[in-house]
């Protein structure tokens, strides 16, 4: 992976996994001030600030938009990153998201930590099975998910981090 800063925006993000192998995702609106411009799906997860490592980044949005309080170590090593360029109006540039993994018991989702622009796009939240996750026509960010939800639901861990198919 590349070093930290090169990059227009690098998120850090959690493929969070509960006890009946579902993967949460967050529903968000495409344009939320134009109605009926659709919605897609994501991992919780959001930039990186000044001075934070990545998993310390993932486990601060965990926390925020989920109510899930984990530590930074307890994420482990990166499972998966994606990066490409992108518009999405705020930010133009070559954006990175790396992924960590994160298995729950129990976790009743709790969005009320979300900053207000992360409430704005908000639409949302379910948990996955992963046969729903690999079979819906729905916009899933990022591509192949599903597969990768499927081998860590399996306890196939990568050695490296998967690269996924930049989505925009």
């Amino acid at each position: 992976m590349s070093e930290q800063g090169s990059y227009r925006r690098e998120s850090a993000r959690v493929l969070l996994i509960d006890e009946l192998d579902r993967l949460l995702l967050l529903k968000f609106h495409i344009d939320p001030d134009a109605p009926g411009s659709g919605h897609g799906w994501c991992t919780p997860g959001g930039g990186v600030e000044a001075g934070e490592s990545l998993a310390e980044a993932a486990a601060r949005e965990l926390r925020e938009e989920t109510g899930l309080s984990v530590a930074p170590e307890a994420l482990g090593a990166a499972v998966a990153e994606t990066s490409g360029h992108a518009d999405l109006g705020w930010a133009e540039g070559v954006f990175r998201d790396v992924f960590f993994h994160c298995r729950v018991t129990g976790h009743q989702v709790d969005v009320t930590g979300q900053a207000a622009n992360e409430r704005k796009y908000h639409a949302g939240y379910r948990w996955w099975p992963v046969a729903e996750l690999a079979a819906t026509d729905e916009t899933v960010h990022p591509f192949g998910l599903a597969e990768l939800t499927a081998r860590l639901v399996a306890g196939h861990a990568p050695a490296e981090p998967v690269h996924l198919p930049w989505h925009h």
